[in-house]
């Protein structure tokens, strides 16, 4: 299961890993080529052997412990404007302290080649009331053993079985555990932005076995630039019973820096109570690879002093002590509604922010969106606004709430006001059943998945004369409900009926007329007609389909329910769509289509996406609205926040190639990581990714293609959001070469 490194830092927690300090150094009897030459040799040995070292524990049972720890100093009142708060509490007067401490104890079963499964025994989080901690064994189970060790990017282990093509090694020392001799070796990166790991792993003679680790990676090589360093430390002690080095600690030190914030934290484990022949059943490992005792939330302070294996530090038992005590006081009316009270004041910045009233104790709250926030452009309303008013309340802690809301939206040169409601309502957080019930009149893309955002029109509009955006005029009922009917499958379907009308300019205004550049009509089909479209019409639009996870399993929590997606497989998903009974039964359609999608991790070559797309109607109709053909994401601007998206063609003009035919699309993307740019000299200082393309759009139409080289992880520091791409795009012999710049936000 591919583990990310966001719910790991949610949970980075304490345990302190000592390796061994009777140390002699051989270093004085040794010249620096020979001590090269003896820890390339123990390398060896050790990539050599670890199928058997790794083979003499098929499986066991154990009792994990975890420590999470985050500390902050000196932390700001305010970022971007909003406000910090105390953070719970935790803060002295310099605004330091420990923001966020949780522990978890947990019985953990295990069984090659991937089986694993947990039960949570005790859980707490210092200052929640629900005590729900989200760490995890599995996803601290950091093997070197393995080629790669998953933390954010694919990181290349000391011992893989090409490491020397990654690493230098040296002989610093050695020193006996009993009469075992440990030879501590120094590992350095051959290239500094490779995907690798740097500091000390310590080898245990004759067996070829790691005995300890001592090592860091930086938040460059993992692609998380807010990191500044990874700290690993593991311990190993040797099981008589197996004769193996099993881990029995670690922890996982880091630092995280940005926006004037510095969180310094750890994340500490501790395996005990090994069972190496545990009596595994066929009913033993299954879809739940996470469940909770009952009352794991509720166990006391003496249950807790009993099983801690490493004590708990001054500084954290204070928190405790003092979070408890805020816990109690934070949960009154009085102080809620004291703190409603001050948060609720009307500010003077309403129009550029708008406003949230909230009720904490009774769990509602009430918002107001900004009008000026939501101010955009288009040829047809001319500038216009929307005010939205939205209801939300939460009803148990099982996930049950309901939201509903309205939103009022002015054209100020269409002189045309359009308003829409919705109602939602949400069951609980194990199935998450959603019913959604909305309606009013409303502008509408004519690719229902608006490939175009309303800020980038307006931007194209006022400040280029491109009007990209092509809207029609709905007056519609909407039901809808999705629900997950089984572990990895989640079924939705929607039933809409709706009144649709074309829309015209009404406005040129342009901020910069272009030289040689005009708007468009508002007619997809026919850019120059500005005074027809489609007919008016009436549909009914029924929609069913399911999202398939293969090899999927889940996590269960007190509360809730978390499906985990298995890498190894890909996403299925399959649907039907039918519209009928509108003004004009001739004008219905069926259509049947399916996605195929998945990531892949291809160790240190990078990753792998792809996402296959098509589907057939099931009679040729000629004659059924463009709205209900089916419509691709294109894009038209140089700048874009799309290029990251798998399911989008960087060149494609929105609608020339949308079809009432069958249809097929493919994209691919492959993204090194590094793997060719940080081998070549100078080049590798940058740290930027290479990326190549190729996308491919099959209809009743010649086949549209796109190829693409790109750029990635441009920046400076912490600040690598840019990526450049070149795409060349080909329909009917046309070619056509673009550069696009766009943001590719932690892909």
């Amino acid at each position: 299961m591919k583990k990310h490194i966001y719910p790991k830092l949610v949970a980075l927690f304490l345990l302190a890993s000592n390796l061994h300090s009777q140390e002699f150094n051989l270093s004085t009897f040794l010249i620096p080529q020979e001590l090269s030459k003896n820890a390339n040799a123990i390398i060896r040995n050790v990539i050599a052997n670890k199928k058997k070292n790794q083979d003499k524990v098929m499986q066991f049972t154990a009792d994990f412990y975890s420590r999470g720890l985050y500390k902050i100093k000196n932390a700001p009142k305010k970022i971007l404007g909003r406000s910090l708060g105390d953070l719970g509490g935790g803060l002295d007067s310099t605004r330091s302290g420990i923001v966020y401490l949780s522990e978890t104890f947990s019985k953990i079963s295990h069984q090659k080649p991937n089986k694993f499964k947990e039960h949570i025994v005790a859980s707490k989080v210092s200052g929640s009331d629900n005590g729900v901690s989200f760490n995890r064994a599995e996803d601290v189970n950091f093997n070197l053993y393995k080629n790669t060790v998953e933390i954010g990017n694919e990181i290349i282990s000391p011992i893989a079985n090409y490491a020397f093509g990654y690493y230098n090694y040296k002989l610093v020392g050695s020193f006996y555990e009993g009469n075992q001799l440990i030879n501590k070796i120094a590992i350095q990166p051959k290239r500094k932005n490779d995907r690798v790991f740097s500091g000390h792993i310590y080898i245990v003679e004759d067996d070829w076995a790691l005995y300890g680790t001592d090592i860091a990676v930086t938040g460059a090589q993992v692609n998380l630039p807010m990191i500044d360093k990874l700290h690993f430390k593991q311990s190993f002690n040797k099981s008589t019973k197996t004769n193996a080095w099993i881990v029995i600690s670690q922890t996982i030190d880091f630092k995280i820096g940005m926006f004037g914030i510095n969180i310094n934290g750890r994340f500490s484990s501790a395996y005990t109570n090994y069972n190496f022949n545990p009596q595994f059943t066929e009913t033993t490992f299954g879809k739940e690879v996470l469940s909770f005792e009952k009352n794991a939330t509720k166990k006391d302070t003496t249950y807790w002093n009993k099983l801690r294996p490493i004590p708990l530090t001054t500084e954290e038992v204070k928190d405790y002590v003092i979070k408890d005590s805020i816990k109690v006081v934070r949960k009154s009316k009085k102080y809620l509604d004291s703190i409603d009270a001050i948060n609720n004041k009307l500010s003077w910045s309403f129009p550029l922010t708008g406003y949230n009233y909230r009720n904490s104790y009774e769990k509602w709250s009430l918002n107001i969106d900004s009008p000026i926030e939501n101010l955009n452009f288009n040829t047809v309303q001319g500038w216009n606004s929307t005010l939205g008013l939205n209801y939300f309340k939460r009803l148990n802690e099982q996930g049950k709430w309901i939201n509903f809301g309205a939103n009022v939206n002015y054209g100020f040169s269409e002189k045309k006001w359009r308003t829409t409601a919705f109602f939602s309502y949400k069951w609980n957080n194990i199935s998450r059943p959603i019913l959604r019930i909305s309606g009013g009149v409303t502008t509408s893309q004519f690719n229902a998945n608006s490939p175009i955002s309303e800020l980038d029109n307006t931007i194209a509009s006022v400040f280029r004369e491109r009007n990209y955006m092509k809207i029609y005029d709905k007056t519609f009922a909407r039901v809808s409900f999705s629900r997950e009917v089984t572990n990895g499958i989640r079924l939705n379907s929607s039933l809409e009926f709706a009144n649709r009308k074309p829309l015209f300019n009404t406005t040129d205004y342009v901020m910069f007329p272009q030289k040689n550049v005009e708007y468009t009509s508002n007619n997809p089909l026919d850019p120059t007609n500005f005074t027809s479209s489609f007919t008016a019409h009436s549909m009914w639009k029924f929609n069913i389909g399911a999202r398939l996870r293969f090899g999927s399993k889940y996590l269960s929590y007190p509360n809730s329910k978390f499906t985990i997606s298995n890498p190894k497989y890909p996403s299925l998903y399959v649907g039907y769509r039918k519209t009928f009974g509108g003004s004009n039964n001739e004008i219905g359609s069926d259509l049947f289509y399916t996605t195929l999608n998945q990531n892949i991790s291809l160790s240190n070559w990078g990753q792998f996406k792809y996402l296959v797309n098509g589907g057939m109607f099931a009679k040729e109709n000629q004659d059924i609205p463009f709205i209900d053909y089916v419509h691709f994401n294109g894009n038209r601007y140089i700048l874009t926040s799309s290029l990251n998206t798998i399911g989008n063609f960087d060149s494609l003009d929105y609608y020339s190639m949308s079809t009432n035919s069958n249809f097929a699309q493919v994209h691919t993307e492959h993204n090194f990581k590094g793997f060719i740019l940080n081998k070549i000299p100078l080049l590798n200082k940058l740290n930027f990714h290479t990326v190549i393309g190729a996308k491919g759009l099959f209809t009743n139409k010649k086949p549209y293609t796109e190829l693409s080289f790109g750029l990635d992880n441009i920046g400076w520091g912490k600040w690598r959001f840019l990526r450049v791409d070149f795409v060349q795009s080909n329909f009917n012999g046309q070619k056509e070469n673009r550069v696009l710049f766009g943001l590719s936000l932690f892909d």
